[in-house]
């Protein structure tokens, strides 16, 4: 299954829960799309797993397979699987140049990635789904730094995340270390994915 390019506020709407972090999706709506979305009954433990899975899924722009890749280089890792899987997750390049605030979306930084407009330790890279590790530096090409799109992000970024920090000078980030369980979405039950790829 390739990668959700639909409406993100229709996905938004089936899994209860705000992909883009706005909440706005839910405001006038909060209930399931299409015709018997306000009718839908009470899903079963699988039914529960399974939107847990996709809603992860979802959040962070990954497809089906990067996805299963992921939980199981997680599961070699020392420590608790479902706690790692959102720590590499949360280390995706595009995750970062969002987190930056170079991009409104994890789908504009997505695409800012993919076009060649991000540097990694000041070398092209243009995969999203780099691993970045801690220490490592997320900068954007000369060129690039003038763009719009990353001008009104920068502009818009109210905080940031505690594991990343920005130099407004350079306008480079650094990735300063792997986040804490308390610093992700505590809305993610992780263990309801561990037991849906554990069955």
């Amino acid at each position: 299954m390739a990668r959700y390019t639909g409406p993100s506020w229709k996905q938004s709407r089936r899994l209860k829960f705000s992909i883009l972090e706005t909440g706005k999706e839910l405001q006038k709506r909060p209930y399931a799309p299409g015709q018997h979305g306000q009718k839908r009954g009470k899903l079963s433990e699988y039914g529960l797993q399974l939107q847990e899975k996709q809603k992860v899924r979802f959040y962070y722009g990954v497809n089906e397979k990067q996805f299963r890749n992921l939980f199981e280089r997680a599961a070699k890792l020392q420590g608790k699987q479902g706690d790692n899987f959102l720590f590499l997750l949360e280390s995706r390049l595009d995750n970062l140049v969002y987190r930056l605030g170079f991009a409104a979306t994890r789908r504009q930084a997505r695409q800012l990635v993919n076009h060649g407009h991000v540097l990694l330790d000041g070398k092209k890279a243009d995969i999203p789904s780099i691993t970045v590790k801690p220490g490592q530096t997320i900068s954007l090409k000369q060129s690039s730094k003038g763009l719009v799109i990353v001008k009104e992000a920068l502009e818009n970024t109210v905080s940031r995340v505690a594991f990343v920090s920005y130099d407004e000078a350079t306008m480079t980030g650094t990735y300063v270390r792997l986040p804490e369980r308390s610093e992700i979405l505590p809305e993610i039950h992780e263990n309801l994915i561990v037991e849906f790829y554990n069955k």
